[in-house]
């Protein structure tokens, strides 16, 4: 397809859409394009910077008529507060020229502000699943009269644990509408939804997670430990003509945190971190900065990252190597976006390479190694989880030995016994394990 004119879509999203200077449909855009008009449910499998939001949205736009009415005809949900305001804008973009009301809510913002945006009227609602069901459970937000659901990044959803939230939403919502997911992989959990959810959904699947983007070049280091890593990535960042743009993958909040400490002093007006600790104002001015190229090197976590409009990344650096291959293919995907060629740069320590023949597997291609610099320090530090585990004996724990030939039993008067007076003893029995005690007035079996 050469145009989207060729969509048959109205003047006014075509004026939208060549205003962003969007010429042609991406490959998901159009074989969604007319699933989507048909009214059938979709499962669209893409990865990130294919065009998934543009590609829901085109049929969606095309059909939703002008209304006064305040209750919501499309619900969109998406797993992060960063992606909510993303989409919102994007939506705003595509419907320039038309009179859509479209409403973001999320989480970590005063309820009473969202609240009141919707006694107002809204055609469109993007939320993260725990504050449109917190909206929905106290009646601020009416489900009656949505006839599409789009829920975005579902794997990343399931993963953060919002399947609650999610099964509580379809409870509210008529039976009655068209479903409408998207996902970068399918997982075994995604696929339980679908099953629980959608009556004889669509499949598209477009770029499908193995497949390596030709216009990405691939390599790696071996790395010793994490604190080597810092000095590698702190060498390659002092070549600021090649490394303009640079957005590093790494594990965990723990390690993020703990990366940026080590980097600070030598890029402090350069480098930006974000994972979901920090505070909703902090990560949003991280990613406008990183965006507007007021800082060099942005360091995120994978959840945080996924899906995010990051623009003109020339680098991705993958810090660690993701225990799930999939992961990788989402964060190289992050560059090499428009046509332009990109770069991926794998850090892997000796512990890692099994993750990292994973990956391999999954691509069907060997990433291409190189050699580690003579000049970068290798680092005798390690981080707490890199240290070797002392396992301690335990004092207290009973010898297990054979018994020996010194080995004897109790003489018969150090035997444990009860004195009952007079010369009388007799030995004491164990207690009947989960006997019953003798209530008060109850008499002894067998007595009268």
């Amino acid at each position: 397809m050469e145009s989207f004119e060729e969509l048959n879509i109205n003047r006014q999203l075509l004026n939208a859409v060549a205003d962003l200077g969007f010429e042609k449909p991406t490959p998901i855009q159009e074989e969604a394009f007319p699933v989507g008009m048909s009214g059938k449910n979709i499962v669209g499998i893409a990865q990130t910077g294919t065009g998934k939001t543009l590609a829901y949205m085109l049929p969606i736009l095309q059909q939703l008529k002008y209304s006064k009415v305040y209750k919501p005809r499309v619900i969109i949900l998406v797993p992060t507060r960063e992606l909510v305001v993303q989409v919102v804008e994007q939506i705003e973009f595509f419907t320039k020229y038309m009179n859509t009301r479209v409403l973001g809510v999320y989480g970590g913002v005063n309820i009473k502000t969202q609240m009141g945006a919707l006694t107002r009227g809204q055609d469109i609602i993007v939320g993260t699943p725990g504050r449109l069901y917190d909206l929905a459970a106290n009646r601020s937000l009416l489900l009656q009269d949505v006839k599409k659901l789009v829920i975005d990044e579902v794997d990343v959803m399931l993963d953060l644990g919002f399947r609650f939230q999610l099964n509580n939403i379809f409870q509210l919502l008529p039976e009655k509408r068209q479903n409408i997911m998207f996902s970068a992989t399918m997982t075994e959990d995604v696929e339980i939804l679908i099953n629980e959810n959608f009556i004889n959904p669509e499949f598209i699947a477009i770029a499908l997670s193995g497949t390596p983007l030709d216009n990405i070049h691939q390599s790696c280091y071996l790395v010793e430990n994490f604190y080597t890593k810092v000095n590698l990535l702190t060498h390659l960042l002092q070549d600021k003509e090649t490394y303009q743009k640079i957005l590093v993958f790494i594990d965990s909040k723990k390690n993020a945190d703990r990366l940026f400490t080590a980097m600070e002093e030598s890029f402090w007006s350069e480098l930006l971190v974000i994972h979901s600790n920090k505070s909703q104002n902090n990560r949003l001015a991280a990613i406008e900065r990183f965006n507007d190229n007021n800082a060099r090197v942005l360091i995120a976590t994978d959840v945080i990252a996924r899906g995010l409009d990051l623009d003109d990344i020339t680098h991705v650096i993958n810090f660690d190597t993701p225990k799930f291959p999939e992961n990788y293919m989402h964060r190289i995907g992050r560059t090499g976006r428009a046509e332009k060629m990109g770069h991926s740069i794998l850090f892997s320590t000796e512990n890692e390479q099994d993750a990292k023949k994973e990956i391999e597997k999954l691509m069907e291609y060997g990433i291409p190694s190189i050699d580690f610099p003579a000049d970068v320090k290798v680092s005798k530090e390690l981080t707490l989880d890199e240290q070797p585990r002392i396992i301690e004996k335990n004092p207290h724990k009973k010898r297990s030995y054979e018994v020996g030939a010194s080995f004897h039993e109790k003489k018969d008067k150090n035997k444990k016994t009860h004195n009952l007076g007079g010369g009388q003893k007799i030995k004491i029995k164990k207690a009947k394990k989960y006997k019953n005690p003798i209530s008060r007035g109850q008499k002894p079996k067998g007595k009268r």
